[in-house]
C-alpha cells in the first residue's frame, strides 16, 4: 500500500466516525463564510458545478440555489449519506452526489464551469496533482473557489500549527500559507483572482475534543510552552479560565489559464 493509498484509508476513517458531526458543525454550516466564498466568482444560472471534498454538502446545497446543476465529490461514503439525507429534508432536486478522489476526477475534460473545495484542501495527499485534476475538468477561464486552513507568513507558528492540526486529526496533511498557495496555483495552470485571510480565536478544546487524550494532553503541553513572540503571533490567552488561539483560514478565487 503506497503512502497516498494509506492516507486516503485513514481519511476515509476518520471522517467516516464524524460523518454526523458535520452534518451540525457549526463551522461547516457556517452560510454566512460559505456565501462570502461564492461571492468571489460570477456564478451563472446555467452553470454546473462541482464541489470537492463535500463533506456532508453545505456548500454544494448552497450552489444548488444559483446553479443549473452541482455534483458534490467525496472519499467518505458515510459524509454522502450525510449529504443525501440533507438533500431530501431540503427539496432540493439539482444535486448530485458521487464517491470520488481528487488525485483521480471521474469527470470528462472541461466538465465544469467552476469548482468549489471548503475545508479540504489541507486534507490533500499530493496538492499539486489534486490541482491538476482541478485544473483539468474546468474550461479555460474556468473558476476554482477555495476556502481552507492556513497560517500566517512566520515559519515558527506555521510549523506550531501544522503539528497541532496533525495532533487534533491524523487525516490532515498540510495547511498552506497564502504564498504557498499563490506559488501552487501559478506553476499549476491557475491565475489568482482574489485571496483574502481570517482569523478565528478558538479554545483549545476545539484541537482537543474528540481525540486520544495522550494527544490532548501533548496538545496542551505544546500551546503551555511555546515562546513569547508565538504566544504573541497566536494570540494565545486565557478567557475564564480557558486557553484561547488564532486558527488562520484563506479564501481565494482562481481562473484557469486560457
Amino acid at each position: 500500500m503506497t503512502d497516498s493509498t494509506r492516507a486516503q484509508h485513514g481519511a476515509r476513517a476518520v471522517f467516516g466516525r464524524r460523518a454526523d458531526f458535520y452534518t451540525t458543525s457549526p463551522t461547516h454550516t457556517d452560510r454566512v463564510t460559505i456565501d462570502r466564498l461564492l461571492a468571489m466568482a460570477p456564478i451563472g444560472p446555467q452553470d454546473t458545478w462541482l464541489d470537492i471534498g463535500t463533506g456532508t454538502g453545505h456548500t454544494a446545497l448552497a450552489l444548488a440555489e444559483q446553479v443549473r446543476c452541482v455534483i458534490g465529490s467525496d472519499l467518505t461514503p458515510e459524509m454522502l449519506n450525510e449529504a443525501v439525507g440533507l438533500t431530501l429534508e431540503s427539496g432540493v432536486t439539482n444535486v448530485s452526489w458521487h464517491l470520488a478522489d481528487v488525485h483521480g476526477l471521474p469527470y470528462l475534460d472541461a466538465s465544469f464551469e467552476g469548482v468549489t473545495c471548503r475545508r479540504a484542501a489541507h486534507h490533500f495527499t499530493d496538492i499539486d496533482l489534486a490541482l491538476r485534476e482541478i485544473l483539468r475538468v474546468l474550461p479555460p477561464g474556468g473558476w476554482l473557489l477555495i476556502d481552507d486552513r492556513s497560517a500566517p507568513e512566520n515559519q515558527t507558528v506555521d510549523e506550531i500549527m501544522d503539528h497541532l492540526d496533525r495532533l487534533h486529526d491524523p487525516s490532515h496533511v498540510r495547511q498552506y500559507r497564502p504564498s504557498v498557495w499563490r506559488e501552487l496555483l501559478s506553476r499549476t495552470g491557475f491565475e489568482l483572482q482574489s485571496l483574502s485571510t481570517y482569523t478565528q480565536h478558538r479554545p483549545i478544546a476545539s484541537l482537543t475534543r474528540g481525540v486520544a487524550p495522550s494527544d490532548a494532553q501533548r496538545i496542551e503541553q505544546i500551546v503551555a510552552s511555546v515562546s513569547e513572540d508565538a504566544r504573541r503571533l497566536m494570540n494565545v490567552m486565557q478567557r475564564a479560565g480557558t486557553t484561547y488561539l488564532n486558527h488562520w483560514y484563506l479564501m481565494l478565487a482562481a481562473r484557469k489559464v486560457g
